[in-house]
């Protein structure tokens, strides 16, 4: 029973219907559609061109064939004379024996135009016919003048008991003495011309059957020689699955070489994501390290200050928790290439929530308001919030934000008129829990921090600088545009 619902079961997982609902067609074997695309073009062709060549060689066959009778009926033309008795004779007999002998399968016959004196197997002097026709006579037809030498099929001798088909050649013409149009025939059996024809289409189609077959394995061998670095990108892929190796070989074909560099470059991307993932999560085990020491500590030696302690340190460790939550929250949009967001909407927003916390400050927002940046909407605003936020709460009051286009890049400005940072100080400031501020106005020491981080995440950066206009801290963030 279970044996027999396996396959099913592994059916219905290969027939799994897309996210859109639809059921993903078979994708085949590659190695079978050109061998059988081969072999079909292969079929075509060669029909075609073994019709084409049994056409051109048959009609050559025939064409010799008539071009013999035509030449032993102009001969008998030149030969023929008028004899006493006002009938045809040849001044000297016809070369070909099988005139003489009965039935031969070789025939001529000298009669009037009309033909009238031939039927009924009579003999006259207006018919003439070679003693190879014995008791038999060809069929005239009288109606119509056969100036030039007239070729046809014939059965007239055929019966129902032997098949004798014929190959006639026919002229007319008035010899000298003679007022009467007279009608020379020229008959051979064709058994002869259709043995050589039918000779010719076997030796055609053995010889095309052949050559097919011969193309057929040539199109077979070439499939699978061409497709042979594709069987070994998969065993190497499966050596790397199993630990053997770590990255595709280089020595591939130039039409392979991009998807194996693609694939070592997928592998790269995620050792890298897996290292990033482990070296966050280190982090973040040694930034609550400290923190729980320090608890549990406090803890033991029961301090009266117990309560203050945990809730210090709490927040401590919200700090850090909620710090590296944004980074892995950015780190899973990033994987959507079609992320976009529009920088103006996200700065009007910012906008709004700063001036109802900072009442006092003024922001101001100017530049491209249809400027996009390939990020997250979710992680822009925590990008904008923290800079403007910060601008906000150091500043002297006054904020300016400016969306500028700067190539590939879309840049936000954000200037204040605070003291701004010494130049020796702002590399610092991107550390985790850093803080130059000793007014004691509430914080996290994690804002820009953040901000670097997810910008570095979409491809961006953050600098820091002074402001010409305002005096204060000018922090330029660059993102890729949209």
């Amino acid at each position: 029973m279970n044996e027999s619902a396996a396959p099913v079961t592994a059916a219905a997982e290969e027939r799994r219907p897309d996210s859109d609902g639809s059921i993903p067609r078979a994708s085949g074997s590659l190695t079978r559609r050109l061998i059988v695309v081969a072999a079909l073009w292969i079929i075509a062709l060669l029909l075609i061109g073994g019709f084409a060549l049994d056409r051109v060689i048959s009609r050559w066959i025939v064409d010799s064939y008539d071009n013999q009778l035509v030449f032993i009926l102009n001969s008998m033309i030149g030969t023929s004379e008028i004899g006493p008795d006002g009938g045809v004779r040849f001044n000297r007999a016809p070369a070909d024996q099988r005139f003489a002998e009965a039935y031969s399968g070789l025939y001529f016959q000298v009669t009037d135009a009309a033909g009238d004196s031939c039927k009924s197997g009579a003999v006259s002097a207006l018919c003439y016919p070679s003693p190879s026709l014995w008791d038999r006579r060809l069929h005239v037809v009288g109606n119509h003048n056969d100036v030039a030498p007239h070729r046809y099929d014939s059965d007239e001798f055929s019966t129902r008991h032997r098949s004798e088909p014929l190959r006639i050649a026919e002229r007319d013409a008035i010899l000298p003495g003679s007022p009467i149009r007279w009608r020379f025939q020229v008959a051979e059996s064709r058994e002869s011309l259709n043995d050589e024809i039918h000779h010719l289409r076997s030796i055609l189609f053995w010889s095309f059957t052949a050559l097919g077959v011969g193309l057929f394995m040539l199109a077979a061998l070439q499939t699978f020689y061409g497709l042979w670095p594709l069987r070994r990108v998969r065993r190497e892929v499966a050596a790397i699955r199993s630990g053997q190796k770590t990255r595709i070989g280089n020595d591939f074909p130039a039409e392979i070489r991009p998807l194996t560099e693609e694939i070592n470059a997928l592998f790269a991307h995620s050792e890298a994501q897996a290292e990033e993932a482990r070296r966050h999560a280190g982090n973040l085990a040694h930034a609550l390290k400290t923190p729980l020491t320090v608890i549990t500590n406090a803890a033991t030696a029961r301090t009266p200050e117990l309560a203050d302690t945990v809730c210090r340190e709490a927040q401590v460790m919200r700090r850090q928790v909620d710090h590296h939550l944004a980074r892995a929250r950015a780190i899973g949009r990033r994987a959507s290439a079609q992320a976009r967001a529009t920088v103006w909407q996200s700065l009007k927003a910012v906008q709004r929530a700063v001036d109802r916390l900072y009442e006092e400050v003024t922001v101001d927002i100017a530049g491209d308001h249809k400027a996009e940046a390939r990020v997250e909407r979710q992680d822009l605003d925590e990008m904008l919030g923290n800079l403007v936020e910060n601008a906000a709460k150091y500043g002297g009051g006054r904020v300016f934000v400016t969306v500028e286009r700067n190539g590939a890049n879309v840049d936000v400005l954000v200037e204040d008129d605070g003291h701004g940072i010494p130049e020796a100080d702002r590399a610092s400031i991107f550390e985790r829990g850093a803080r130059l501020d000793t007014t004691g106005k509430p914080g996290t020491g994690l804002g820009l921090a953040i901000v670097r981080d997810v910008a570095e995440i979409y491809g961006g950066s953050i600098t820091l600088g002074e402001s010409e206009d305002l005096g204060g801290l000018l922090a330029t963030l660059s993102l890729p545009a949209g």
